[in-house]
């Protein structure tokens, strides 16, 4: 079932649009409910003829329900419903995350746009090992302990006078092996087995089985918590890092949008305000040699000379001798509205950084193009310096999703 944001689900009637059944309903409004003090991933409302329903908020992504029912819910690309479209878009953004496995994401991927989300995600983590597996799994010098038939390495000789008065011929002993029984493998397989009880694509579970059949002689991992903590990044394991963030995603799926509670089989949820920020800023490094983003070099103010309330810019663009501060907002301007939508408290934030970082002098305030607000933008001075045309500059402005562009060249041509 696909799903856009602000679009929700219904247990009422079957015969309308995105029902689920009140067992579904019921487990992710636990979900939501338990996570609701951190995060708003769906919004619990009523609507008329429906009742309670569970309406999407500012997260997308996927959410698997324990019977196998698969939510995705994609962003609302505000000049088209097509959900492929929407699908490719999201994709897009994703790849501008850091310290995320979507950057490997490639066209091969996008034609298969027509999969669900969670498939292409599971498509995605097995091209990253078929690419390991080409290159060679790695071994180590495993350490093991075991009580065998015969003398091998070291003789534990307290474990073996415990465990062998009655057995005299077996010996407690450790010793190490040469082995491709590592943790990082151990963590391959036991995702290989979870996912290959989620899948619903044959293609994908075939990989799968193959893959298993190459980490035959390896253990799964009873504790892959403490498993992760283990691994330690070194250059003979780079190899393994694209694989093992998809491992950490899938075994400990809260690695983008942390979340508690057993009432689903997996969810992977996305907040577009930051998945936004983080594509507009890979946007501008495209156009600007400098740009850095969270910028936390100012606070508002001081206390016995310690900073206090930071400032946190979401984009500080660095250009010959200029400054130019952008923040962006994941949000539909509407002209019906007060401001066109645009909230106060921004507008001060924004105040903020450009009293604060005394060399900016230009400000943007980007938003999503909407239908309701093509081409517009709107000026702000401060009131002193109306006249002269001096002080603080701030445009809000659009960005284009689909030409992947901004709707104000200004921001290009400074």
């Amino acid at each position: 079932m696909i799903i856009k944001e602000y679009e929700f689900l219904q247990c009422k009637d079957a015969q309308k649009p995105h029902y689920i059944t009140p067992h579904n309903f019921e487990a992710i409004e636990k979900f939501v409910l338990e996570n609701e003090p951190t995060a708003e991933y769906l919004k619990l409302t009523t609507k008329k003829g429906f009742g309670k329903v569970l309406q999407a908020q500012n997260f997308v992504g996927v959410i698997q329900t324990k019977d196998g029912t698969t939510i995705e819910i994609l962003p609302k690309i505000f000049q088209n419903d097509d959900p492929k479209q929407a699908k490719e878009i999201l994709f897009k953004m994703l790849r501008t995350l850091k310290n995320s496995p979507f950057r490997s994401f490639n066209s091969a991927h996008l034609q298969s746009a027509k999969m669900p989300l969670f498939e292409i995600f599971i498509t995605m983590f097995l091209d990253e090992l078929a690419k390991l597996i080409q290159r060679g799994i790695k071994s180590d010098y495993i350490g093991r302990e075991e009580n065998l038939p015969f003398l091998k390495g070291k003789l534990k000789m307290g474990e073996h006078v415990k465990q062998n008065f009655i057995h005299k011929e077996r010996f407690f002993v450790e010793y190490e092996e040469f082995s491709s029984d590592r943790v990082e493998n151990r963590l391959i397989k036991t995702t290989l087995q979870y996912l290959y009880k989620r899948s619903s694509s044959n293609r994908n579970q075939q990989r799968i089985r193959e893959f298993l059949f190459v980490f035959d002689a390896i253990t799964p991992s009873v504790d892959f918590k403490t498993d992760f903590s283990k691994i330690k990044p070194n250059r003979q394991m780079r190899d393994y890092e694209q694989v093992l963030i998809w491992c950490r995603t899938f075994l400990d799926n809260n690695s983008f949008s942390p979340y508690r509670g057993n009432d689903l089989s997996f969810a992977l949820l996305f907040d577009m305000n930051l998945l936004f920020e983080s594509y507009v800023a890979a946007y501008l490094r495209r156009q600007f040699d400098r740009i850095t983003t969270q910028d936390k070099t100012h606070h508002l103010a001081y206390e016995n000379g310690s900073g206090k309330f930071r400032l946190k810019p979401d984009i500080v663009i660095h250009h010959q001798d200029q400054m130019i501060i952008a923040d962006t907002k994941w949000k539909i301007l509407d002209e019906e509205k007060t401001n066109n939508g645009v909230n106060q408290s921004d507008m001060y934030q924004l105040y903020a950084y450009g009293t604060k970082y005394e060399q900016c002098k230009d400000m943007y305030l980007i938003y999503p193009k909407s239908n309701e607000m093509q081409g517009n933008h709107f000026h702000y001075f401060k009131e002193s310096t109306c006249e002269s045309n001096q002080g603080l500059n701030l445009k809000v402005v659009f960005f284009d999703l689909l030409n992947d562009k901004v709707c104000d060249d200004s921001l290009c041509r400074q």
